[in-house]
């Protein structure tokens, strides 16, 4: 599937997560959470450190959520973005945006071999959504 298509199935999801979220707001987490946020969109902060973000309750994993969700946005550490593929697959997710710098090739293999819409290796939601924030 070519970038543009992978990105619009993805947006087309009816719920998506952040793993990741934070509530501080000079880290992508927060940003990228907001960006949902902002554009109306249903999102769910994923984030075992914290108890809420943005007013709004953070689940410790994909597994937690109160409801399925078909895309999520992935904004770890190479090795912590392993864990969540894991969960996503559990969890029936069918996209997956690994932000740059959250990927790594063991993440993307087995997302890939998974059979989800695996987005890496350069395209940011902040910018594909033109977002600056507020």
């Amino acid at each position: 599937m070519d970038p543009d298509s992978a990105i619009n199935e993805f947006l087309a999801a009816p719920a998506f997560a952040v793993v990741g979220a934070s509530d501080d707001p000079y880290k992508f987490g927060h940003k990228c959470y907001r960006c949902y946020l902002d554009n109306g969109m249903k999102a769910y902060p994923v984030n075992p450190n914290v108890t809420e973000v943005l007013g709004n309750p953070a689940y410790k994993d994909l597994l937690s959520l109160p409801e399925p969700v078909q895309s999520v946005s992935v904004i770890t550490q190479p090795y912590i973005t392993e864990k969540v593929v894991d969960d996503a697959i559990k969890a029936g997710v069918k996209n997956i945006w690994m932000q740059p710098g959250a990927e790594s090739e063991l993440a993307v293999s087995k997302a890939t071999k998974a059979g989800l819409n695996v987005i890496y290796g350069g395209p940011c939601l902040l910018v594909v959504m033109s977002y600056r924030g507020k």
